[in-house]
């Protein structure tokens, strides 16, 4: 009798075929979620075996499977099963999924090695006798015949030594390009470096080595040095959150809990002993933090916090051969373990039993390329499988993720006090129309306020959410700013490198320069970024104020990012200028004063969740105030004092926040009280876009009426032109899912019939830009 299988193919088409199941292996040799050998064409590809199939599709010659590569499985039934429903959900193959998730190394055709050490191909496989084939398969039994599988070769980093300008000769035109390769785009390789260049750059590269000016590196980020307490004593209320969690965490069904604690309230303590318990429980644990520098700060509490604990660190920045390390000691790993890193953490082959997302609300937990997906849903989709508990912990939760704890979605615990005698800070609005800035970017009692913390010996925190030195650059002669030849945006002056800069495309061109438009060379430095702001305060404060900045351009050094916190923590400096980067996640005991140059950046932006971000942003911000034994204080400055969501970020008022946000996006049909999608369409700068638009709209808006989805477009995005192409969107309202889904099939469809039209759908967008 032939038995059927289904295999998942990890490379193009990706399709779900069916196989007979070889007779020169026992039936027990194949096993559900293993990586097969598949015959295709004249071709063997690897595939997943997915399970039995009850007879072949018609007319189809049936092909049997070459040999299995596992002896145990890589994905147990409930991995897969997660991974076809989130195929569903992104309108994708399975297949292509399984192939993004898994390392490279372990998508390739191995060779076997038996029992005797020689290596057998896979043409001796096909080749090979039917004696011989039964001797393999005894060994195969008896565990003699293994993959020898490809590993990466180790990948060899280099990372800027310091900053420019470089002691270089003014005819090392090459070195000179490769240093800028390094300082625009962080740590590299060789292959990358000549990849981006376009030329061959070893021997640059050994003289650069040789004179000091970049080093060697293993991984871009460097494990923290600061000293962690490595004991927790847990307060009443945090008790409380724990006995909640640890009895939900039993439940064989999974179940869902929402932390909501202030900035402070010690959530960090609350994840440290549910991990000690689920561990203890013999349980898998993932820890999550939305950014690479926040989960290396995780990894290093939960090291010294529960030292005997196996722990393992897994994210983007990590080498290829470490990724497939940890991928294969996760799929065979028998001891619990906790996993403690970013959002790829929750593909990793372990059936959790406990999965934290700190700082839930972030916009990093959503993933925009390659596998399309949102952490918070896909951490359900496995904690729903493996039973336990999924744990959110915000001190600005997500508005709908806190409107379903509301309705009784999920459970809601709080934390409402911070920890010991710290309290929260006091906000002050500084209405810049009544207190405009004066010799600089602060009004005059913020300047004071600087002066005076730093003098006492304390630690200021300044926010400005722009990079650069200066965002817009205009031309005196014409009046239009430098913009970017690819893109519909102005580009950015940064000083140190000497170069405007797209942020969008990466476009750099060196300044001084000429105006594209007219040729003039006199332009004006509008507006103020991270470095403009800290060369301001260098050379404006008292000579001793010793300044750090944190933002992509200060961080991009191998470690760099590391130091930059490490030192602020000890005290080395007394200022730290920044981004977004360092307004959550971050323990500064030493801080009391916050600032925020410009409260209203991000306030106005074309999108619905554009208040919401910047109340979390300037909350998460102002939470780093005032966490010593010291009390906090934070100014805003502002030239709309009269938004609404001053009033909640002064009293710390989220509930406040989200019953007025919540009956905005109610009267105006935005999630949670609708389904939402957006569809983007590019096309080339020199391609006229007007028929296809027209005939997409028409069959969204048909398609629309029939399946009860509102269709708003195609309109221009808010940014128009981007990397050389025109953009377009349709945004689309529904009230399930299967409704969008079905459209955007269609749609689909329908714009490969364009030339070099490009397509994508976003299902619960994040950035509407």
């Amino acid at each position: 009798m032939t038995h059927l299988c289904s295999v998942l193919l990890l490379s193009a088409p990706y399709a779900a075929l069916t196989y007979a199941l070889p007779c020169y292996l026992p039936a027990t040799a194949w096993k559900i979620g293993q990586r097969v050998l598949a015959p295709v064409g004249r071709s063997v590809r690897v595939a997943i075996l997915q399970g039995p199939q009850a007879e072949a599709p018609e007319g189809v010659r049936i092909r049997s499977l070459l040999w299995p590569i596992d002896h145990q499985p890589f994905f147990s039934p409930q991995y897969l099963d997660f991974i076809h429903d989130l195929s569903v959900r992104q309108m994708d193959a399975p297949g292509k999924i399984l192939a993004r998730v898994l390392p490279h190394g372990l998508r390739s055709v191995p060779v076997f090695q038996g029992q005797d050490g020689q290596r057998i191909s896979v043409s001796q496989l096909q080749s090979a006798s039917e004696e011989t084939l039964a001797l393999w398969a005894a060994q195969w039994d008896a565990g003699q015949f293994t993959p020898v599988q490809p590993r990466p070769a180790r990948e060899i980093l280099y990372s800027l030594t310091t900053d420019p300008p470089w002691p270089l000769r003014p005819q090392a035109y090459a070195q000179l390009e490769v240093l800028q390769y390094l300082d625009s785009q962080g740590v590299c390789s060789i292959p990358a470096i000549s990849h981006g260049l376009g030329k061959n750059i070893s021997a640059i590269m050994r003289s650069l080595l040789g004179k000091g000016l970049v080093r060697q590196v293993e991984s871009m980020i460097a494990e923290s040095a600061v000293a962690v307490q490595p004991h927790y004593q847990l307060t009443t209320a945090q008790q409380d959150v724990v006995h909640e969690c640890a009895r939900r965490m039993a439940s064989p069904a999974g179940e869902n809990v929402l932390l909501f604690g202030v900035t402070g309230s010690g959530k960090t303590a609350v994840y440290l002993e549910l991990v000690r318990r689920c561990i203890q429980d013999g349980q898998h644990v993932m820890l999550l933090a939305p950014e690479v520098a926040l989960a290396v700060k995780l990894h290093a509490d939960v090291r010294a916090a529960l030292p005997d604990l196996h722990i393992l660190c897994y994210h983007g920045y990590l080498t290829p051969a470490k990724k497939q390390r940890i991928f294969e000691e996760a799929a065979r790993m028998q001891q619990p373990c906790v996993f403690v890193g970013t959002r790829s953490c929750l593909f990793l082959p372990v059936e959790p039993g406990l999965v934290i997302l700190d700082e839930e609300h972030d916009a990093s937990f959503k993933q925009d390329e390659g596998v399309i997906y949102q952490a918070r849903e896909v951490a359900y989709g496995r904690i729903a499988r493996s039973g336990g508990l999924l744990l959110m912990g915000s001190a600005t939760p997500d508005i709908k993720v806190y409107h379903a704890a509301q309705n009784g979605a999920l459970t809601l615990t709080s934390l409402t006090e911070r920890v010991g005698t710290a309290q929260l800070p006091e906000v002050e609005l500084v209405d810049l129309r009544i207190t405009p800035p004066k010799n600089g970017l602060f009004a005059q009692n913020v300047r004071d306020a600087i002066v005076q913390t730093v003098e006492q010996g304390e630690q200021v925190i300044i926010l400005h959410n722009r990079r650069g030195y200066a965002p817009i650059m205009y031309c005196e002669s014409c009046d239009e700013p430098a913009k970017c030849p690819h893109c519909s945006v102005a580009l950015t002056l940064h000083k140190r490198r000497e170069h405007l800069v797209c942020h969008y495309c990466g476009y750099s061109v060196a300044f001084p320069t000429v105006c594209s438009l007219c040729k003039a060379n006199a332009f004006l430095p509008l507006g103020a970024g991270t470095e403009r702001l800290e060369e301001f305060l260098t050379t404006e404060l008292p000579a001793a104020t010793r300044v750090l900045r944190l933002d992509r351009d200060t961080s991009r050094r191998a470690g760099a990012m590391e130091n930059i916190l490490d030192t602020f923590t000890r005290q080395q400096a007394d200022i730290l200028v920044g981004t977004q980067m360092l307004s959550k996640g971050h323990h500064f005991p030493h801080v009391t004063l916050v600032v925020v140059v410009d409260g209203d950046l991000g306030l106005n932006l074309p999108d619905y969740r554009a208040t919401e971000r910047c109340f979390q942003m300037l909350v998460q911000v102002a939470g780093r105030a005032g966490r010593g034994d010291k009390p906090g204080r934070v100014f805003i400055q502002t030239r709309n004092p009269g938004h609404y969501c001053w009033d909640f970020i002064r009293a710390n008022n989220y509930q406040g926040f989200f019953e007025k946000e919540i009956e905005f996006r109610r009267s105006m049909g935005y999630p949670p009280f609708v389904k939402l999608a957006l569809v983007r369409l590019s096309c080339p700068m020199e391609q006229n876009p007007e028929h296809m638009l027209q005939h997409i709209g028409r069959l969204a808006r048909g398609l629309g009426q029939q399946l009860g989805v509102r269709v708003l477009g195609p309109a221009p995005a808010p940014l128009p032109v981007l990397r050389g192409r025109k953009r377009f969107q349709c945004l689309l309202k529904a009230d399930s899912w299967p409704a969008i889904r079905g459209l955007c099939a269609e749609l689909q469809k329908r714009a490969g019939q364009f030339k070099n039209i490009r397509m994508s759908v976003d299902l619960d967008p994040v950035d509407m830009l």
